[in-house]
């Protein structure tokens, strides 16, 4: 063989192995489409870095459509290599219908316990389908500097909260609530689900709903909605075409003093804000009660089942499953809490306060989530839509709760 022959083909073979680690592109699907420069700018480039020749996109939706989006994609075979996941039933119906793997044999599911497991799972635990990446805990933020010039406490009981809410009307300075009824899922994710677990005391109510021990039309299920159309009074004017991003802005520009929050709000406020931020949790109904929080199996990660790219996918999957990727997101996104066994020292104040609620609080998961929302109607659509209506006044309390359980009841029979 000639020297020419062999430099030749030696230069065929490097460029075909170049153009073959550069071959292969993964894309994630997902609903936080208000984190995406975090992930091109802090997470995608420390896999890419240490993973050369597999280029990641992170290629998000709206938070309200992305279900409809995800399954129209899955089901056209046009949808991404990595599907974020839901927790609970969306996404153990789009396993059950083949359109996720079964990730049961990753190493990396070894750094999770059942509990952070439970949300991405079959009901028997058998098959885990999505790599647990992070729970978040709902409560309020605030401006803090809004408050010292005002004078205020942070509210401890339901009375307090109404009365600062008062306080902060007749002064007139701010709107004093930051919340719109347009896109309905705020309504329920950060009215309902937020305030209502002091009401139906956390596990112990949704489990009762779940065996039907309790209905939607009982007291403690009734009773947060009948706060929520207390708020109306506070959201200022034109609340009902506010959308989610309208209401972040209002928040952050410093033209209202609360926003009922998730703590997926922080790493966005963070930047926004030019204002002193405190957090409080659901405030209870009499001092010396209880306090319920809703810390909630929020984010997984899962493999399209029909990825072109199924082995690179299954590398960036046991990376997020690891203790570096652990760190990276919850100091990267503050306020997203790592469901991983390995404990995460945060940087962040605020996502600090939101955390040690955990400490004093009963911790419990959004009602809806497990089991009730499988059939149609959807219990947690439908649930969007009772509590926007209830806030904006066109259905009250009682009648949005009846509609909820016989919704509920024309397809769900409790395990006997």
């Amino acid at each position: 063989m000639t020297r020419t022959l062999r430099i030749t083909l030696l230069a065929s073979t490097l460029l075909s192995g170049a153009a073959q680690a550069q071959d292969v592109t993964l894309t994630i699907e997902s609903w936080r489409n208000d984190d995406l420069t975090i992930w091109q700018d802090k997470i995608i480039p420390a896999f890419e870095a240490a993973n050369p020749g597999i280029k990641v996109v992170f290629a998000p939706s709206a938070p309200a459509e992305y279900n409809a989006a995800l399954n129209s994609k899955l089901d056209a075979g046009s949808a991404g290599d990595l599907i974020t996941c839901r927790p609970f039933d969306a996404s153990l119906e789009l396993y059950k219908k083949g359109q996720l793997a079964d990730l049961t044999g990753l190493g990396s599911m070894a750094n999770f316990t059942d509990v952070a497991k439970s949300a991405w799972q079959t009901d028997d635990g058998a098959a885990t389908f999505c790599v647990p990446m992070a729970s978040v805990i709902h409560g309020f933020i605030y401006n803090a500097d809004a408050f010292d010039t005002l004078g205020i406490s942070v509210p401890k009981t339901e009375a307090e909260f109404f009365a600062t809410l008062d306080k902060i009307k007749a002064d007139g300075t701010f709107i004093p609530m930051a919340m719109g009824t347009n896109d309905q899922w705020e309504a329920a994710t950060m009215g309902y689900q937020n305030i209502g677990p002091n009401y139906w005391k956390g596990e112990e109510g949704r489990k009762a709903l779940i065996a039907g021990t309790q209905k939607l039309t009982d007291e403690p299920w009734v009773a947060p909605y009948r706060q929520l159309a207390k708020w109306k009074d506070y959201l200022g004017d034109g609340f009902e075409a506010q959308t989610y991003p309208d209401s972040q802005n209002l928040f952050t520009l410093g033209r209202a003093a609360i926003y009922p929050a998730g703590s997926w709000e922080i790493s966005g406020f963070n930047t926004q804000a030019q204002f002193r931020m405190g957090a409080f949790p659901p405030p209870v109904q009499a001092e010396g009660d209880t306090c319920y929080i809703s810390d909630h199996t929020d984010i997984a990660l899962g493999l399209n089942a029909k990825s072109a790219h199924p082995d690179e996918a299954k590398m960036f999957l046991e990376w997020v499953g690891s203790a570096e990727f652990a760190k990276l997101y919850a100091n990267a996104l503050p306020g997203f809490f790592s469901l991983n066994s390995t404990a995460v020292e945060m940087d962040d104040p605020l996502a600090r306060e939101f955390v040690s609620w955990r400490e004093k609080c009963q911790p419990t998961i959004r009602s809806t989530y497990q089991i009730l929302s499988r059939g149609t109607p959807n219990l947690e659509n439908e649930t969007w839509n009772a509590s926007a209506n209830v806030i904006k006044g066109t259905e009250t309390p009682e009648a949005a709760a009846k509609r909820l359980q016989e919704g509920l009841e024309s397809w769900y029979k409790p395990a006997e």
